[in-house]
């Protein structure tokens, strides 16, 4: 359940409103999802948000799938539902098969298993692996 009543468009300030219309063109839909209704409560930090998530997963060096996979690997590290559900249906859209959403499972739990050994164990780090 959530925290704050999550805004319809006709609850909007002016400048969340503005924000509501770029995420639209953006992404060229006409839904606005949850997470963005939440944050219309303080319009800067929604601006904030979405102006650097725009820029973050807009183009670069790395193809929008695998960042929507980082993105998801991220999210289950923190334990995020919505950001599981949310990334696994991008990345989905952007061409992530069934095949390769159980390995990136498989590196995640992998990764998790081995931190906690490493962390647990006080293993410390190579000179080698040192930069």
């Amino acid at each position: 359940m959530a925290t704050v009543k999550l805004l319809t468009d006709d609850e909007l300030a002016p400048a969340a409103a503005a924000v509501f219309a770029d995420i639209r063109a953006t992404r060229g839909t006409d839904y606005i999802n949850n997470f963005w209704r939440a944050l219309a409560h303080d319009p800067v930090l929604l601006a904030r948000t979405w102006a650097s998530l725009k820029q973050v997963m807009g183009a670069g060096h790395l193809e929008p799938k695998v960042k929507e996979m980082v993105y998801l690997a991220v999210s289950i590290a923190h334990g995020c539902d919505y950001c599981i559900h949310s990334h696994t249906a991008a990345a989905r859209a952007k061409g992530l098969s069934e095949p390769e959403l159980m390995e990136l499972m498989a590196i995640v739990g992998m990764a998790a298993e081995t931190n906690r050994l490493v962390a647990g164990l006080g293993v410390p780090v190579d000179e080698v692996f040192k930069r």
